[in-house]
């Protein structure tokens, strides 16, 4: 019996990276020594989804993940992933369409503040995911200077793997300040901000999307084992 087969979507190459190294490190504990769920990653050009994102053209969006799920399907995959927040607002548009299933990365979030009891929760992110309906309408939003400098940081220097003290300092001022607020968890919803947050810097317990999406994805592949060839 063999996991399903885990195909990736990629968008930014940091946050597929960790969701990637994720499923492969975290894997042996489930399934034994070295061992991990066959996994496929496509990567289309970063470059080319944010040519639509800033023209606001969503289907064209939706376009280009249809297309890697499409990929994905013709090499073996069973359900795709997308450790990409932002572009998670173009799903409805192909979603049906779909050769494969697709694990919602805010529901995985969503789920997890649930299980731990978590009642108003802080949203970071781009400033296009804040500003979607891709989580719930009531997790608490950075105000529109704060998601302007957040979006900065994502796409100006975490997208393209510069990591900085002045960025950690950043978000743990926005979040103490939403913890001020009355927030008791905060969704990490960009698939890059865990490379510089977590839990032992954050005034609030965090809620890691890219992780969270990976795990979840372990658990539907070990779940729907199917008969090896």
């Amino acid at each position: 019996m063999a996991p399903l087969h885990i195909g990736i979507a990629a968008c930014s190459a940091e946050g597929a990276a960790l969701c990637y190294r994720t499923i492969c490190t975290e894997a042996p504990a489930l399934l034994g020594t070295h061992d991990h769920p066959e996994v496929t990653v496509h990567t289309p050009s970063l470059g080319q989804y944010m040519d639509h994102i800033y023209r606001g053209d969503w289907p064209a969006v939706a376009e280009m993940m249809l297309t890697s799920a499409e990929k994905l399907a013709r090499v073996g995959a069973d359900f795709v992933i997308c450790p990409d927040n932002t572009i998670h607002q173009a799903l409805p548009f192909i979603e049906a369409r779909s050769p494969l299933p697709w694990l919602h990365i805010a529901h995985c979030v969503a789920d997890e503040a649930r299980a731990r009891g978590f009642r108003k929760v802080a949203l970071t992110g781009t400033k296009w995911l804040v500003g979607s309906p891709v989580y719930p309408a009531d997790y608490v939003r950075p105000t529109m200077d704060e998601r302007e400098e957040i979006n900065r940081i994502i796409m100006d220097e975490l997208v393209r793997g510069v990591v900085k003290p002045e960025q950690v300092a950043y978000f743990q001022k926005v979040i103490g300040r939403l913890k001020g607020e009355g927030c008791d968890a905060v969704a990490l919803s960009c698939t890059e901000i865990p490379l510089i947050m977590n839990d032992r810097n954050s005034p609030l317990p965090t809620l890691d999307s890219t992780r969270l999406l990976a795990r979840a994805a372990l658990k539907r592949a070990i779940a729907g084992v199917k008969k090896a060839a």
